[in-house]
This record gives structure tokens, sequence and C-alpha cells, in this order.
């Protein structure tokens, strides 16, 4: 009986920005792989190449070399209109800066990714209140995002992400711009939606508190893989 395949796997991905002696090589021949239903937190000095890995994982950028296989599709190979949807049916964002339209409302911003889906708005209004609700904001959903707190607005972000009920979780620096008690709600957010719906979480972070609730912690270093452990899962 065989184990089963890696949910993603990276095999000598290089990406080399310009050319020449202007030529800029960001990875040099990364080899990683993510079991379905992980927790891995990707840390490393800045220009290591760990944002550059978590854009190539979330099909926003392509390796100059290598095979990047998701669910063992080859995306490296894949359109753009393929890697778009991809993104747009497997794979949850949620960045540093929270990115939601500031004119809308906590509804209407978690409907997007929906939108972009072609679902009718009946559907779409039910699986954003749903969304919400997982995110502990049921209640809120008429408020704008500067009538919400920081903390509240990186949960719509998250609410946003998860909507599509996507297998793979892409978290560059969540908390990066919360307080520490925001930080650590969030982060009892997104470890319940990886051990509880079993969503794969690729976390970007520099902060070992956030790490340390990862199952797993990779880092980075001048464009490789510098260290990759497993630590012992919360109490």
């Amino acid at each position: 009986m065989t184990a089963a395949s890696p949910l993603i796997r990276l095999a000598g991905i290089t990406r080399t920005y310009g050319a020449g002696a202007a030529a800029f090589q960001a990875l040099n021949g990364i080899d990683l792989e993510i079991d379905e239903g992980e927790f891995v937190a990707v840390m490393g000095p800045s220009g290591s190449g760990k944002s550059t890995v978590m854009n190539i994982l979330g099909c926003l950028d392509s390796p100059t070399a290598g095979s990047y296989t998701f669910q063992g599709a080859h995306v490296e190979s894949m359109t753009r209109d393929q890697r778009a949807l991809l993104r747009r049916h497997f794979l949850g964002f949620v960045f540093q800066g929270f990115n939601l339209l500031s004119r809308t409302t906590a509804l209407e911003n978690v409907e997007l990714p929906l939108i972009y889906r072609g679902e009718p708005a009946t559907s779409r209004h039910a699986a954003a209140r749903a969304a919400l609700q997982q995110v502990g904001l049921a209640g809120w959903e008429d408020h704008a995002p500067n009538e919400l707190s920081g903390g509240q607005q990186q949960r719509v972000a998250i609410a946003r992400a998860i909507v599509t009920d996507p297998k793979v979780l892409l978290a560059d620096e969540p908390t990066g711009n919360l307080d520490t008690h925001n930080s650590c709600e969030i982060m009892e957010l997104i470890s319940g939606l990886n051990r509880d719906r079993g969503i794969t979480v690729l976390m970007v972070t520099h902060e070992p508190d956030m790490a340390a609730y990862a199952r797993r912690v990779v880092r980075f270093k001048d464009g490789r893989v510098d260290s990759d452990h497993r630590q012992e899962e919360r109490a």
C-alpha cells in the first residue's frame, strides 16, 4: 500500500528576475512537499525567498525552472487562465493589510470570490453569512471596514478566504498589523480552520510566537530551504 501523494510538491524550483548582469535569483532549487491538512509556517529574513515561494504557490507568479504540482497537476505548465481557475477554486488568501474594499459592507467583501465564480446572489449571501458566523462576526454583516477594529477586519478577510471552501489557505503575515491580543485570536481562528475543517495552511510570518501555532516550520535563507522541522502541537 503506497502513501498518499503530497497535496503540493515543489521540485527544483528556481525563480530569476531580470537578465544578464542585472539578474537576481530569488529562489535557487527549492524542494518542498506539503501534505493535505498540514499547518506550515514559513520563516526567514527579508529577501530569503519566502514571499516568492508563496506567490508561486498561490499562482500569482511562475517559476523560471522546476516543477510545481498541485494534487498531481503540473501548475508550471498551466496557462494563465488555468492558474486563475486553480486559484479561484482551491486557494484562499489572507494578507497583512486585510485588502478589504472600503466602500462595501463586510458581507459584500466576503461575497467577492463568489461573484468571480459567477454564483447567484441568493447562494452568495447565504455562504457569506455562514462564513462571517464561522469567524465570530454574526451580526456585523452590514458594517463597513472603517466601522470595524483591525482584528475584526482580519476576520472579514479570513471569512472571504474561506467562503469558497478552499483546500489551501495562504496567509502572508496575517497578524503583522495587529496587537498581541488580536494576533492570538486570529491565530486561534486559523488553527481552528486547520484542525476542524482540514484546511491546509501555509503562513509566512517573522514572529516566533505566531509560528508556534504551526505544526511545522520551514525556514528560508538565500533562496533555499535552510531548515524544515516539525514541532509539538500546542496544548
